[in-house]
């Protein structure tokens, strides 16, 4: 089956923000996170450095409408490069302004509301903001009040 899903990287947050987004989101795992420790061994593969091994190779959490977010967290010794950066909006649309209220107060938690949740010139109830995790998500409800 088809879908589109969005990665996050983290630098050594992974864990704790998909546990965080499960609580939000009241979902579970689609299966037992991944760690580098679990990477089988080959000839080009050196070892696992011990302060990675535990580490969230992968992660994989459904949200909203079928969306999956997938994560890792990215270590400079595996060869990543993470850049925090503004580029990348998570934007839902929840059914009602109510599911709308609960997600925005859940993941502003700890975070910045950039935008308050109001109505717009458009019709939508929206809002910004960025988790705690340096995660930024829009919010659009397009449900009457």
């Amino acid at each position: 089956m088809a879908r589109v899903s969005t990665y996050l990287n983290f630098e050594r947050s992974t864990e704790a923000a998909f546990r965080f987004y499960a609580g939000v989101f009241g979902t579970e795992m689609t299966a037992p996170i991944m760690r580098f420790r679990d990477l089988p061994p080959g000839p080009d593969m050196p070892p696992i450095p011990p302060d990675i091994a535990d580490l969230v190779m992968h992660a994989e959490l459904p949200i909203l409408g079928g969306h999956v977010l997938m994560g890792t967290d990215a270590p400079g010794s595996m060869g990543f490069a993470l850049v925090q950066g503004n580029n990348v909006h998570l934007s839902l649309d929840p059914d009602s302004r109510a599911e709308a209220d609960r997600l925005f107060a859940a993941l502003a938690d700890g975070g910045t509301v950039a935008q308050p949740l109001m109505v717009m010139f458009w019709g939508g109830y929206f809002g910004t903001l960025t988790d705690r995790f340096g995660i930024r998500w829009m919010m659009n409800c397009q449900a009457p009040a």
